[in-house]
């Protein structure tokens, strides 16, 4: 005998619908909705100290031998996404608790899908550490921390060596930015320099071909490559790159878009720059 108590004809939706109505009606109506109570983030991490939060995010941090992580806050269900077995092996302190207790900290807005960690940031290297690395980035005073993280997400995606930012005028490590960069934090050197056209000479010393990049370049990104090491150079938004940058990189190349928009996004136009750089890269090996 079949079973046929799973099969829903539109007659019977209707009249489920129609009991649904007339429930609702006799206990006064249906629910209202009630939409999600705004919470504004709270006071800041200790001095010396970062919050970063998100599966990934986190997940790469623990992984990482380098990161030194002092508390994690985590729900039951973040736990187990993250396979943490047993949170008392950890080798830090660690809380179990519910969403809101994250939210108090993050905000509301932040999407820390249950898993919140404190911890010392990263220590930035020096432009001598770059050892055999043939592709890194250079960011001019890019200073928008989204922007930043997805474009360490698109660096370490297309393997380059690190990224190289100034000290001064370059978002610090931050919750919202490691979020942006998914885990990609965690993987590639992170460069900060003084002076940035000091960097860009110190570079070609080394056998780097410094690409600005501009939207008005005289040359056409893949017909600016050359050599067996590439260093691409993006500016802020709206501004671009500085004048005295303009004049130390090797060349100024611009993206060839047909279309209506003439310019990208920093963040995208990073990710496309890699892709042509790597394709030239390994075409050349």
């Amino acid at each position: 005998m079949s079973n046929d108590s799973n099969s829903k004809t539109p007659k019977d939706t209707h009249y489920a619908k129609l009991r649904r109505a007339y429930r609702d009606e006799k206990s006064g109506g249906a629910p209202a909705f009630r939409p999600k109570q705004h919470v504004p983030p709270g006071e800041s991490a200790a001095d010396g100290l970062v919050r970063l939060y998100g599966l990934h995010t986190v997940r790469a941090a623990l992984d990482n031998r380098r990161r030194k992580i002092r508390k994690m806050l985590v729900t039951r269900n973040a736990a187990e996404r993250l396979e943490i077995e047993d949170i008392a092996a950890l080798p830090f302190k660690t809380e179990l608790v519910e969403p809101r207790e994250i939210d108090k900290i993050t905000g509301s807005d932040a999407v820390h899908q249950g898993v919140l960690i404190e911890a010392e940031p990263l220590k930035p290297k020096r432009l001598d550490a770059l050892g055999d690395a043939k592709l890194v980035l250079v960011l001019d005073q890019v200073t928008d921390p989204h922007n930043v993280g997805a474009i360490l997400r698109s660096a370490v995606a297309f393997g380059a060596g690190a990224l190289i930012t100034t000290a001064r005028h370059s978002p610090q490590e931050s919750g919202v930015l490691a979020k942006a960069a998914s885990g990609a934090l965690e993987h590639i050197d992170q460069i900060e320099v003084k002076n940035l056209a000091e960097a860009l000479d110190q570079l070609h010393e080394a056998g780097f071909r410094t690409i600005g990049l501009d939207s008005e370049g005289p040359a056409e990104l893949e017909n600016s490559f050359a050599g067996e090491k590439i260093a691409l150079v993006l500016g802020a938004e709206g501004k671009g790159l500085r004048q005295k940058t303009r004049e130390t990189v090797t060349v100024l190349a611009r993206l060839d878009m047909p279309g209506a928009i003439r310019s990208l996004n920093v963040s995208n136009a990073a990710a496309v720059s890699l892709y042509a750089a790597r394709r030239y890269l390994a075409s050349n090996e």
